[in-house]
């Protein structure tokens, strides 16, 4: 009897501990309490012991559950199991049985102490469950996973366990079904991951080629990157750890992490997180809870933005952009290729440039440029020779009009990653399918150079008009430029056409070391063609007048010309480059003018310069440059109606291009011509030009 009385008594403190849990449970259905950790589940895996035990001594038979703990388990048993939990958890959520049998009002306090401390105190009741709670315990207490049970208890205590408690758990002690709060932030994380600058997922340290096991923090980041899988490196495979971080992309950071660890928890995974890896997630998930929030509040805006965009964009596969070029010019003094005095007009006048590039696979693109042109070319009106003609004119010997012409047509696409084909269906030039290794200078008349001489090599003038080019990459430090083009393409009369009219066909090798540095070597076998620069004797199929040499006929002529350019930029603020080019000119065919004849012949041509570049001048964005050069000079000729150049003019350019805003710049320049027409009887031209460039 005595025996029984002792039982009862230690049984009644652990039937009076349960009840108390029992009815915290209760009320937990009619106010949300947040279950931080799995420690709470196994506080009623605890209470459910208990009050199992106590009913086995009072209970009927035919209510007693076939696995129930009472009866396997003595009243040392429970506490030996007690005093396990006690010891798995560090912050005291839950006091032995022993301690309850010897004060139940003390052990009463404790639990309601423990409960009010689970919910955080920045906790609202307007807040509902689902967002209250992470998800970090099972959804249904009724059934103990394998999981529940903390990664620091060993296995004794793992067996201890109970196997089953559903029996004894009551129904308002089920949670309601617990959205992930994780899953409220990491959808705009992910909407971006398909873009080609997002960083890439590493799976081992050592893919992040600028990480050390030296560096001080390399510890961490393994144990984030090969523990948790959730850090990103760059495309490029480096992780960047000295670059400074904003709120922002830690918080994307942090976001990467928390999804990691929800997705072990509900997958049932062993290697959950520890019980301070979920404290501490949880702090930063509190501390950087505005920061989440006014990420997903940004990209709510530019999804709206996006959204109208879309819906009053000009076309869903073309963008149009333009260039517009205001040009103050005038002759400051000197004496034309006929040796009279230049006329000093003043002259005032614009090239308007109209883009629509399309793009159907994203990868390809289809250029259509309407062009119109109103300021005249010095060479026809002031200095009778295409030497210091400007490039943002009519162009050589050419009359400008306000007419709107169709400038430019070409469809470029690839073929495979290291081929481009491009198709030019009108005015085509060597610029849209090679490199003319002239950086900061060859800006096609809108910026850098003012002339036409100063914009890139003339032997790449001997090509243009309708055809096809492609380029191919040999590694990234070699690339092949091939191109063919006739002048007359779609004229389909005797003596035109693609084939029997003017062409031009190149090829160039362009070598890249490095990002400072360029080497081209071309070659231009052409027909009918002129280069529009340097002497009339250079340009003298087209310049016949200038001979005296009257006639309608044109003389044919071909050519074979070679370049090399070279560029280096020596360092962030100076850069060096220049050419020497060469053509062999030959006349095919003798012709009888009223004044004269032309006799066959072969003529060679020379041409160099070397220019200077200075980024940055004063200003981010502003470019000042110098060039020095020959313009095309007839150096030797067999041809007694049109002799050699006897003397050498030099054309001595100087700007500065300065840069208002991302879209307007102001560039004043001097060009200087020494012995105009390689004529020393000639005296020296000097050529104004102020350029305004506006870009949309």
């Amino acid at each position: 009897m005595s025996r029984i009385l002792w039982k009862g008594l230690l049984v009644s403190p652990a039937v009076l501990a349960a009840s108390l849990v029992v009815s915290s449970t209760a009320l937990a259905a009619e106010q949300p309490v947040e279950i931080a950790t799995t420690a709470q589940a196994d506080q009623l895996q605890l209470a459910g012991a208990a009050t199992e035990a106590a009913k086995s001594e009072t209970a009927k038979p035919e209510t007693a559950e076939p696995a129930s703990l009472a009866s396997k388990s003595t009243v040392e048993t429970i506490e030996k199991e007690s005093a396990n939990l006690y010891e798995g958890f560090t912050n005291d959520l839950i006091a032995p049985v022993a301690e309850q049998a010897k004060a139940p009002e003390v052990a009463a306090a404790d639990l309601g102490e423990t409960k009010s401390a689970v919910a955080p105190a920045n906790l609202s009741p307007e807040q509902p469950v689902a967002e209250q709670i992470p998800a970090v315990a099972p959804a249904n207490l009724s059934e103990t996973q394998p999981a529940v049970a903390p990664a620091n208890l060993n296995a004794e205590k793992a067996v201890a366990q109970p196997d089953q408690i559903s029996q004894f758990t009551s129904p308002s002690a089920q949670p309601q079904a617990q959205s992930n709060v994780l899953e409220q932030i990491n959808q705009y994380s992910a909407e971006d991951s398909s873009s080609e600058d997002a960083a890439g997922q590493v799976t081992s340290v050592s893919q992040l080629s600028d990480v050390r096991p030296t560096d001080w923090a390399f510890q961490a980041l393994q144990s984030l990157v090969e523990r948790y899988g959730c850090i990103a490196g760059y495309p490029d495979g480096t992780f960047r750890g000295n670059r400074a971080m904003t709120r922002y992309e830690f918080a994307a950071g942090l976001n990467a992490c928390l999804d990691k660890v929800s997705e072990l928890i509900q997958g049932g995974s062993r290697n959950l997180a520890t019980r301070e890896d979920l404290a501490s997630v949880q702090r930063l998930q509190e501390e950087f809870a505005a920061e989440l929030a006014t990420l997903r509040g940004r990209v709510d805006v530019l999804e709206a933005r996006a959204s109208e965009l879309e819906a009053n964009q000009f076309s869903t596969t073309t963008k149009l952009n333009g260039e517009v070029i205001f040009g103050l010019t005038g002759i400051a003094g000197g004496e034309d290729a006929e040796g009279r005095e230049a006329d000093k007009s003043t002259a005032f006048g614009s090239r308007v440039r109209i883009n629509f590039d399309t793009s159907f696979s994203g990868e390809d693109l289809l250029r259509t440029r309407l062009q119109v042109l109103n300021l005249g070319s010095f060479s026809t009106n002031n200095t009778k020779t295409a030497e210091g003609e400007l490039r943002f004119n009519a162009g050589p010997f050419a009359e400008a009009s306000n007419t709107v012409s169709l400038d430019a047509l070409l469809y470029q696409f690839p073929i495979g990653k290291s081929t481009t084909v491009i198709l030019e269906a009108n005015a085509g030039a060597a610029d849209d399918f090679t490199n003319t290794v002239n950086p900061y200078f060859d800006g096609d008349g809108g910026s850098g150079a003012l002339s036409n001489f100063g914009t890139r090599n003339p032997i790449y003038y001997l090509i243009g008009g309708s055809g096809i080019a492609l380029r191919h990459q040999f590694g990234e430090k070699l690339e092949l430029s091939l191109g063919y083009m006739a002048g007359n393409a779609a004229n389909p009369t005797r003596g035109n056409g693609l084939f029997n009219g003017s062409y031009g066909g190149l090829a160039q090798l362009t070598f890249k070391p490095n990002d400072n540095m360029a080497l081209g070597l071309t070659y231009v076998n052409s027909y009918n063609f002129v280069t529009g620069t340097g002497s009339n004797a250079s340009n003298f199929p087209v310049r016949l007048g200038s001979f005296g040499l009257d006639s309608d006929s044109n003389v044919p002529v071909s050519s074979n010309s070679y370049g090399a350019q070279a560029s280096w930029q020596l360092n962030r603020r100076f850069a060096i480059g220049g050419w020497a080019g060469y053509t062999n000119q030959r006349i095919l065919s003798n012709l009888a003018t009223p004044t004269g004849s032309v006799q066959r012949g072969d003529q060679k041509i020379w041409n160099w310069a070397v220019t200077l570049a200075f980024p940055d001048l004063l200003k981010e964005g502003n470019v000042a440059g110098i060039l020095v050069g020959m313009e095309p000079r007839v150096t030797s000729s067999t041809n007694r109606t049109l002799p050699e150049d006897k003397d050498t003019s030099l054309h001595v350019e100087g700007f500065y291009q300065f840069k208002l805003s991302d879209n307007i710049s102001v560039t004043p320049g001097l060009i200087w011509l020494t012995a105009p027409d390689h004529n020393k009887n000639n005296s020296d031209l000097v050529i104004g030009v102020v350029r305004t460039t506006f870009t949309f």
